[in-house]
């Protein structure tokens, strides 16, 4: 039994078909991001909502000052003063003739270790200046007081300041 051309071409193309035509997929060297893309918005939503949270201390309500952020440095020591006049170290209340040996103690040799001041908007200036006194005496270098942005300017009056 013998094969015409038009056998012996059909009998190939579908050999040649069935090894590289539709029936059969190649594999995908693409990544799908998709995934990756879901991932990172539910981290950057969870982390986005808990920075807030992570701010510890005692609760105070800062003044506004136009000034900008200041650059993260390793592990300050926050003292916080709160509108009735009390002392924090961290968390911890403290004395006003407690707090140059506790911050020396903390600090250890260096006293150039930065330290934060938090002090309550309605905090008296007499307590808020005997502490930052008291601590530029102990040797500390490096205040910093601590005030939240978006307050008024130096050059601005009052009433264009108020003026949204």
């Amino acid at each position: 039994m013998g094969l015409s051309a038009n056998d012996a071409f059909a009998a190939g193309g579908r050999r040649n078909r069935r090894r590289y035509g539709r029936g059969r997929r190649g594999t995908l060297s693409e990544i799908n991001v998709t995934p990756l893309v879901d991932v990172m918005l539910v981290l950057l939503i969870i982390f986005m909502i808990s920075a807030p949270l992570l701010t510890a201390g005692v609760p105070v309500e800062l003044p506004k000052t136009e000034a900008g952020a200041m650059q993260d440095e390793a592990e300050p020591i926050t003292v916080s003063i709160q509108a009735n006049g009390s002392i924090f170290v961290g968390e911890d209340p403290i004395a006003f003739s407690r707090l140059a040996p506790r911050l020396k103690e903390m600090a250890g040799p260096a006293t150039t270790k930065p330290i934060y001041v938090r002090a309550d908007g309605q905090a008296s200036y007499e307590v808020v200046a005997q502490v930052m006194a008291s601590l530029s005496t102990s040797g500390f270098t490096s205040i910093n007081l601590i005030t939240d942005t978006g307050g008024p300017s130096s050059g601005a009056s009052p009433e264009e300041a108020a003026a949204p």
